[in-house]
Order: structure tokens, then sequence, then C-alpha cells
């Protein structure tokens, strides 16, 4: 498994790639957070979906991470893209054939090429972390908020709990699209049909009909990462979304061991 690791991660650093990735990781998760402090005080609000965030919000222990945990639905949906398009590709492009020559075992192909890929995941959500806390640091001084909290033992456990949550947000994200690159094999349809799904339709049907959202796995897997759920707790979050990659990761595997590897 170990080579099949390695072998990932030379697709995965190249530049086009790592560095585009991390490059849009880095940039939007400092625009997001800038926008909490440029528009305190703004009556259109400053946070998701027009919420509003107050000064004593902002000053609170979980303050210094409240961008970076805000970031987490579009890093869910990045590492789902990444992690679709790596796994359709092999199918596009046939090499997936010339994998298996050099490692015929097929679970230990996918396991390898799963910790490749979330391995790289754990790199987005980190460089995401620094950029949004490094921006905060910068801007609470211009609007005048007290961030003795932010540098607090409480402030520090909460970054760690949250910092894995959103890697567990975004882990089971590119579960899906892992999933989806295997049962679709390409890249394109798995990546619009999984993100139009996610981003639109469950959108819509999640304000139309009550009750909904509970029972859809992007809106499960989104709530993993954020501090609190409102009426959906963490935990239902935890197991709803497991259920879900339990299927989506069944067939999937299913699919990659007993199909043909011709697209």
């Amino acid at each position: 498994m170990i080579r099949v690791f390695r072998s990932e991660w030379r697709k995965l650093r190249r530049p086009t790639l790592f560095a585009g990735t991390l490059g849009i990781v880095l940039g939007l998760s400092v625009l997001i957070t800038a926008l909490l402090f440029v528009l305190l005080d703004s009556e259109g609000g400053n946070g998701p979906r027009g919420r509003v965030i107050t000064r004593d919000t902002l000053a609170l222990p979980s303050g210094l991470y409240l961008g970076f945990t805000n970031f987490a639905g579009l890093l869910g949906t990045i590492a789902l893209s990444v992690f679709a398009a790596q796994t359709a590709l092999e199918y596009t492009n046939g090499t997936l054939r010339n994998l298996l020559v050099r490692q015929p075992k097929r679970l230990v192909l996918l396991g390898g090429k799963y910790v490749a890929m979330c391995s790289f995941a754990l790199l987005t959500v980190i460089v995401s972390a620094i950029g949004s806390i490094g921006i905060s640091l910068l801007l609470a001084p211009t609007k005048d908020i007290n961030t003795d909290a932010w540098f607090t033992q409480s402030s520090f456990e909460l970054l760690y709990s949250n910092v894995g949550n959103v890697y567990l947000s975004a882990i089971a994200y590119g579960t899906v699209g892992m999933a989806v690159g295997i049962i679709l094999r390409s890249p394109i349809s798995s990546i619009s049909i999984s993100l139009a799904w996610i981003l639109i339709l469950e959108g819509i049907l999640s304000f139309t009909v009550d009750g909904l959202d509970k029972w859809l796995p992007g809106q499960l897997m989104s709530l993993i990462a954020e501090s609190s759920g409102g009426d959906i707790s963490y935990t239902y979050a935890l197991a709803g979304s497991a259920i879900y990659l339990a299927i989506f990761g069944g067939i999937a595997t299913t699919l990659f061991v007993k199909r043909d590897v011709a697209n």
C-alpha cells in the first residue's frame, strides 16, 4: 500500500493540481474570513446566509477560527472535486489498467489511493486554517475586537476540535466524490452531478421542505464541521453521514473490484 500511496502522490504534487488547489484554498479562506471583519457593522450581515456575527461573538474563544469553520462547506466541495477527478481520470486516461499490472490486488490499490488523497485533504485543511487564523489576527485590531480570549487554553482546545471536525467533513465529501468517480468513471460527470446535487438541489429542498435537511447527505456532512448544528446534533450528523458513506463506499468498492477497468 505504501508504494500505491507514493505513486498517487506523484500525481497529487503536480504543480497545476498541488499549487493550484492550495492557492485557491488559501485565497478563499482568507477572503471569507476577511468578510467577517470588513462587513462587521453591515445591516446585510457578515456571516453565511446573511447571519449577523457581532463583536461579542468574535471576541469569544471560538472567534479565532470562526471564519475557518464558515469555509468548511467550500473546503468539502474542493475535496469532493479532487477525489472525484483523481479517481475518474484513471478510467478516462486508461491508466488504471497499467496500475493493476503493477498492483493486481484491487483493494490494496484502492486503499492506497484513498489514503493518499486523505492526506492531501489534510494539507488543504491545514492551509485553510493558517490563512483564516492569520487574517483574523491581522484584522481584529482594526475593528476593536478584544482578542484576549483567543489565546486561552479553552480557545486552543476548541481549535484542535474544530480542525478535526472540518477534516472529518472534508473526508466525508471526498469519499462521496471518490465513490461517484468510480461509479460514473467520468471526471466531468462525477464533479458536475455531485456539486449540482449538494450545492443546488439540496439547498432548494432544505429551504422548501421543513425537516428534510436532516436526511440530506450534503447537509449532514457540512454540519460535522460546524460548532453548532442547530436543530440537528453533531452525533446525528456524524451517524447519518457514516450511513451514507457506507452505502456509497460499499457500492463503489464492489464495482471497483468486480467491474472491468475499461471506461
